[in-house]
């Protein structure tokens, strides 16, 4: 089972209580998930009788260099256990997490009065994939975007340390942790900010993320309750006009109830009002010219 770095450390302290004394120091080592890993095995022993490779508490691979005899105790391991260009070194393949942890080799001869002993510490990280950014709150004071970027992985992540980088002002800027406050005002230049992500085997970034973009609708809008005013506005602007429409259109219809045939103009009034029996006006022709031109 993969553990942190504490707990491995813990399990190597126990094992060094119970185990063969005068062990070597211990021996970090870090491997890629689906990768390799090589457990040196660098010894003065010159007559090796058995050695014996152990995982936390169990037998892994037993070896008799004199015979020529390898025995791996587990058939899962078989295929993953080598000893690279007939050395003692363990060489593991596809890694997998639960491979991290304490791994002990212990060299028989009879030479010596006690086992040599070597012991080691693997931890085993996934290749980072491109790190993801949420933001938080946004607040506008005074026109200032204020707000935080975090920036996370959604696997993968022990042991990832994350830094900051912003980019675009006179000269770069760099914060240490997940976390990155930001406070940027409308009418400066624009900044770019990036999150990069590292752990003992690999490392990525994150998109770059603009500041103006970020911010807009924050920084950009320096009184936000003025947009709420220009749309009450138009919104009593339409209301009028809507009215107007309305009253329009009553006035329109009393006005045709009231002259359901038309209603006549004053010279129509005046011309029938001065014509004879039979049809004609007694106006003259000078006269009407200039009783049209006064009523038109």
């Amino acid at each position: 089972m993969a553990g942190s770095p504490t707990c491995l450390t813990l399990m190597y302290i126990l094992w060094q209580l119970t185990g063969s004394a005068a062990p070597e120091a211990v021996k970090e080592l870090v491997g890629p998930l689906g990768g390799a890993v090589t457990f040196p095995l660098m010894s003065k022993v010159k007559q090796v009788d058995t050695i014996v490779w152990t995982f936390n508490t169990t037998l892994l691979v037993t070896m008799q260099p004199e015979a020529g005899t390898i025995i791996v105790t587990q058939n899962r391991n078989k295929e993953r256990v080598s000893f690279p260009n007939g050395s003692h070194s363990l060489k593991l393949s596809e890694l997998k997490k639960n491979d991290s942890g304490v791994y002990h080799v212990k060299i028989y001869s009879s030479s010596l009065q006690d086992p040599f002993t070597q012991n080691y510490v693997l931890h085993v990280y996934e290749h980072l994939s491109r790190p993801k950014v949420t933001m938080g709150l946004q607040s506008n004071e005074n026109g200032t975007c204020v707000t935080n970027l975090t920036c996370y992985m959604e696997h993968g992540g022990e042991d990832v340390i994350y830094t900051w980088k912003a980019l675009g002002q006179e000269a770069s800027e760099t914060h240490n942790g997940s976390i990155l406050p930001i406070s940027w005002r409308w009418g400066e230049s624009d900044m770019t900010f990036i999150c990069f992500a590292r752990n003992p085997i690999s490392s990525n970034s994150s998109s770059p993320i603009l500041a103006r973009k970020l911010c807009e609708g924050a920084a950009g809008d320096p009184n936000p309750s003025m947009g709420l005013l220009y749309l009450l506005l138009v919104l009593f602007l339409l209301t009028l006009f809507a009215l107007g429409l309305f009253i329009w259109f009553i006035r329109r219809e009393r006005q045709e109830e009231n002259y359901p045939n038309g209603r006549s103009s004053k010279y129509s009034l005046f011309h029938s009002g001065n014509t004879k029996n039979d049809g004609k006006s007694p106006l003259t022709d000078h006269n009407a010219r200039h009783t049209k031109a006064i009523y038109l």
